[in-house]
């Protein structure tokens, strides 16, 4: 059995993107460069010459050097170079500590509490691995001491300063780190780094950028020329997050951008892939506890001026995107509460009805609008945020007005068809072409924040769980009215199912708890349009198929080479190694603050709270309005209850926790009050012209 799942991971390797393209093991020597704080808007010819040349020379790409908190202090940028995982000090996190010097080499301070009492277990895997092999390590300066140490603290030769380099220095080291602490060190103060994006005037930040430059310049003609040359900026300069300088020298890369397996993005990278990269290109296996993959070259960037400017703006998008959020979320959630107060209050006037149906199209076509902004260049203008906002409102605007617009208007599910189909096609489109348009979404990610980089966020997947159920169910919809409710029934869990693999598969959407919530809701959905009932039992059950078939999946990721898998694939390795705790710990936590945030919580409150009482007393709050539209369509309250099934499990087998179950609210809920102001119109109209009671309004009578 065993066998057979190798062969099929080694065929699915071959169809998924892996390593194949990246830097290899060439047994060769390499250095470090660490210049913590470089943006690729500090790179000019005129102004860092040296850096400027390296670039030249070099494959060039984004580090998104995102640790454990909200920024990253060089003490924690050079510790994760140093375990090869995500890492931090935990206290005090500013500049590495001054080495202890010991014969040719030195120690550093403290090394041992970093597992001891700052919990970092994995600390000094680069300088252990290193030694394993027979190797030697040369670190110059702090932060090189820190990354290159072993378990026990010590590097093998320690030089305080580039201008002791010699090539000489290498003779004996197949393995160097130099720390070029000169543009980081004016910004820390008491030992920590200062709150404000740029605590430093312009002046001072080019001065020490100049400083910079030159001790690179220093370190680089130090250098023997068959040493590969990795440049990284490796942390941050303030409170604001930014993506920082990575560049790699090794043969013929120059020209073209540099990203990793990791982030499946040809031009972005992480800090863990810097360790893999050290190992690979001297030949030294990486311990299995190493999250990164190597550095690879992707495609060609144009030239250094080109790709200065469109990782500069890569940078720009990002920060943009960050800086909005909070904003955007808000703004949504005071909308979506104000749309179904003035409902509650319309509807039990039965007035406004077709207002209500207008505003609720227009909402629902609001999360779409922030992928398909994405095919616009709005981060290139002179006022992205401008930019980027008007471009949301007038795609969400001219969606709902084609919902409206064409010949499906006249069903009560038409326009609901439109919105939902153009939803789960989008998102479906962007996982098979790379996800471009969820990344540097506002409701997508960003590789500023450093969340994810690929596949489908949490967010998206409740867009494309709740779009595809209720797709699925228009489909429904037509078929039982046909008496083909098997087919029905079919459609449900064909194109669910589809969905939900495309979700969950390594390297395309990569969604772990995307796959456990899903399954219960195309199951829940598929067996009330069947007319079945749903149990706790039962429901327990779809969330343990979910459960293991996504384990499954993981396993399959699991048996690929280490550089080729996907985090589905390492979470498996870490449930071997015992670390997996640890990681649910952090998500679960994660999940449960959500549950207080002030932007998500009241979408959540509003719509369910609108929502169980319309069921409740349709005759008071919708004026039959939601009852309208499940009489009219069985399979779309199918469609709904499934789709908040699967919210709500999001909710808590995700870290993004409420901000699942917000999402799916915030597109099906007035999606479906859509349909039932068409289906409730049609009752009346109809009444009116036959002298019929409306079915809606018998409804409401028997509730009376």
């Amino acid at each position: 059995m065993r066998r057979t799942l190798v062969a099929f991971a080694l065929v699915l390797s071959v169809l998924w993107p892996g390593a194949a393209h990246a830097a290899t093991q060439t047994g060769g020597r390499v250095v470090l460069i660490g210049v913590p704080g470089l943006r690729w808007s500090d790179l000019s010819a005129g102004e860092t010459p040296n850096l400027w040349r390296l670039a030249g020379q070099s494959a060039v790409g984004s580090l998104s050097v995102r640790t454990v908190g909200r920024v990253t202090c060089p003490y924690d940028g050079w510790l994760t170079v140093s375990a090869g995982v995500r890492s931090a000090v935990g206290h005090g996190c500013g500049l590495p500590p001054e080495p202890v010097p010991e014969a040719a080499g030195a120690v550093v301070p403290g090394h041992g509490d970093l597992m001891r009492v700052s919990g970092q277990k994995n600390a000094g895997a680069l300088g252990e691995a290193a030694h394993a092999a027979g190797e030697c390590t040369l670190a110059v300066g702090p932060g090189a001491a820190l990354a290159l140490a072993d378990r026990s603290g010590r590097v093998d030769r320690y030089l305080p300063s580039p201008d002791r380099l010699t090539p000489d220095a290498f003779a004996a080291c197949r393995m160097a780190a130099v720390d070029v602490d000169d543009l980081i060190r004016p910004y820390v103060t008491g030992g920590r780094l200062p709150e404000a994006d740029e605590s430093l005037d312009p002046q001072r930040r080019a001065a020490a950028l100049r400083l910079a430059d030159a001790k690179v310049g220093t370190a680089l003609r130090a250098l023997p020329q068959d040493v590969s040359v990795l440049l990284a900026g490796l942390g941050d300069h303030g409170g604001v997050p930014h993506l920082r300088v990575a560049m790699m020298r090794s043969g013929d890369v120059s020209g073209r951008f540099l990203g990793a397996a990791s982030t499946h993005r040809e031009d972005v990278t992480i800090l863990p892939d810097v360790t893999a990269t050290m190992l690979a290109l001297t030949g030294v296996t990486a311990p299995p506890t190493v999250i990164g993959v190597p550095w690879r070259a992707g495609g060609h960037s144009g030239g250094v001026e080109a790709a200065r400017t469109e990782l500069a703006n890569a940078d720009v998008a990002g920060q943009t995107i960050r800086d909005m959020g909070g904003v955007f979320f808000t703004t949504v959630a005071v909308l979506q509460v104000l749309f179904y107060v003035v409902a509650f209050l319309l509807m039990r006037r039965r007035r406004g009805l077709g207002g209500v149906r207008v505003a609720a199209l227009a909402l629902a076509s609001l999360p779409v609008s922030t992928y398909l902004v994405n095919l616009t260049p709005w981060h290139h203008s002179g006022a992205p945020l401008l930019a980027l906002v008007g471009g949301i409102a007038g795609i969400a605007v001219l969606l709902a007005a084609v919902a409206l617009a064409g010949p499906w208007r006249r069903s009560p599910l038409g326009p609901l068809a439109v919105v939902a189909g153009v939803t789960a096609a989008v998102l479906a489109g962007d996982l098979l072409t790379g996800t471009t348009l969820q990344l540097n979404s506002v409701m997508g990610y960003t590789a500023v924040v450093g969340a994810r980089y690929y596949g489908l966020g949490n967010i998206p997947f409740a867009l494309f769980a709740t779009s595809v159920l209720l797709l699925a169910t228009t489909i429904a919809h037509r078929l039982t009215a046909r008496g083909r409710r098997g087919v029905a029934v079919a459609v449900v869990a064909v194109l669910g199912s589809t969905a939900m693999i495309l979700g969950g598969w390594p390297g395309v959407g990569s969604d772990f708890g995307g796959v456990i919530a899903f399954v219960p809701g195309i199951a829940v959905t598929a067996l009330l349009i069947a007319g079945r009932r749903v149990s706790i039992v039962k429901l327990g059950a779809f969330c343990a198929a979910g459960g293991v078939i996504v384990m499954a999946i993981a396993y399959l990721d699991y048996l690929r080479p280490p550089a080729s898998q996907t985090h589905l694939g390492r979470f498996v390795g870490q449930v071997l190694t015992g670390e997996a705790a640890e990681v649910i710990g952090r998500k679960l936590g994660a999940m449960l603050g959500t549950l207080l945030n002030p932007n998500l919580m009241p979408i959540v409150i509003a719509a369910a709270a609108f929502l169980v009482y319309a069921l409740l007393h349709p005759d008071a709050a919708s004026a039959g309005v939601l009852p309208a539209a499940f009489e009219h369509s069985p399979a779309l309250r199918a469609g709904l209850v499934g789709a908040l099934v699967s919210g709500v499990i999001g909710m808590l087998v995700n870290d993004s926790g409420a901000a699942v179950l917000s999402m799916a609210l915030a597109l099906g809920v007035p999606l479906a009050l859509s349909a039932g102001v068409k289906a409730l119109g049609d009752g009346a109209a109809g009444y009116e012209e036959t002298g019929q009671e409306p079915a809606s309004s018998s409804l409401v009578s028997r509730n009376n």
